[in-house]
């Protein structure tokens, strides 16, 4: 199977940590030995941290972007660091460089790419763009909620949603750097006109993937 996998910067540099580089490399690893892997990295708290830096000295939001871009590369190459010979030892800048490295039966680990993507829309471009079988976004959260689960205790896990749903509920949102919703609309987009299987899980606990590569019941799946 072919897989795309996006791992939310704050989930994998949990407070500026190696640890759970170590816990995905071995998953990654595992997975594969029967799965064609790309990972996409994001660039987390310290993405946002230089981000406003450079909006607090003036920058325009396309260069801002440019700024965490750079971060999730420096991600990436962490985790290729961590995968050692399973990995391919670059980090692609574009999509075109991601399938040209693929073919070295390798693992592919990239950051973003251009400004106004977030990684979420990222990785779901790139499941287009290789013909994915699967999109597996690791968040800091359970999946989607019908409200925001860090306000309401009351708030409930949205098991399944459509694509129509989703942009339905973002479509009034303000998208500036570093400062994406849930799952951004060009993501929403790709999914829908691509009909790709999408499932939004907890990367906090690295066992989450192997779950739904395996098609157990977790977090929330995205339907047409």
């Amino acid at each position: 199977m072919r897989i795309v996998i996006a791992i939310g910067g704050s989930v994998i540099v949990k407070n500026k940590g190696h640890e759970k580089f170590h816990e995905y490399g071995k998953i990654l690893k595992d997975l594969s030995e029967e799965n064609e892997l790309f990972v996409v990295v994001g660039g987390g708290i310290l993405a946002r941290e230089y981000i406003k830096i450079a909006r607090d000295l003036g920058v325009n939001e396309a260069q801002c972007d440019d700024i965490g871009i750079d971060v999730t590369r420096l991600n990436a190459r962490l985790l290729i660091l961590t995968l050692g010979e399973y990995a391919y030892p670059e980090v692609p800048h574009t999509f075109q460089e991601a399938m040209k490295f693929a073919s070295n039966r390798k693992i592919v680990v990239m950051g973003g790419t251009e400004p106004a993507h977030s990684t979420d829309a990222v990785g779901a471009i790139l499941t287009e763009f290789i013909d994915g079988d699967l999109f597996v976004n690791l968040t800091s959260v359970n999946g989607m909620y019908d409200k925001d689960p860090n306000k309401f205790n009351d708030s409930k896990l949205i098991e399944e949603i459509t694509t129509n749903e989703m942009l339905n509920l973002i479509k009034d949102k303000e998208a500036k750097a570093g400062t994406y919703e849930f799952m951004d609309m060009t993501a929403i987009q790709m999914i829908k006109r691509s009909s790709f299987q999408t499932i939004v899980a907890n990367g906090y606990s690295p066992e989450n993937l192997i779950k739904a590569v395996k098609g157990e019941k977790i977090g929330t799946r995205i339907i047409q």
